[in-house]
């Protein structure tokens, strides 16, 4: 059985951290907040971690580049002892203050590099405040 990478963002103040519904419990749970939140910006208060200029505007952050590489130096191994050790799933989630820009951006740049690095590994990704209806977007 393939492993599944559950990997979420989320807002502290709306949802909390999120639950494992796998039933194995734990995971990882990365906290965004002290990496500075574009919502704070006029021009990206309706945008998300999935727009253009979102993305953009965080991949010139040096904090987020250096938090992005940690993250992979803590996940790397755990995704290779899980896949060598046969087990169905492990939990990652990013928090934030809103649960749409930092977070979101985090989630999409793990899936990303998991995607790359581990192809045999299925991701499932929810942006859970998105999901909610909690933020629209633009």
């Amino acid at each position: 059985m393939p492993l599944t990478v559950h990997i979420n963002s989320f807002s502290y103040k709306k949802s909390g951290i999120p639950q494992d519904k796998t039933g194995h419990g734990g995971g990882f749970v990365f906290d965004c907040r002290f990496i500075y939140n574009p919502g704070r910006r006029e021009e990206f208060k309706t945008l998300t971690g999935k727009d253009k200029e979102i993305i953009m505007f965080l991949d010139s952050q040096i904090e987020m580049k250096k938090f992005l590489n940690n993250v992979y130096d803590i996940t790397d191994p755990a995704v290779e002892n899980y896949i060598e050790r046969d087990f169905s799933d492990l939990m990652i989630s990013f928090g934030c203050t809103g649960g749409q820009h930092r977070s979101v951006y985090a989630s999409e740049k793990l899936k990303e590099h998991i995607s790359s690095k581990y192809p045999s590994v299925k991701i499932e990704l929810h942006h859970i405040e998105i999901e909610k209806g909690l933020i629209t977007g633009k």
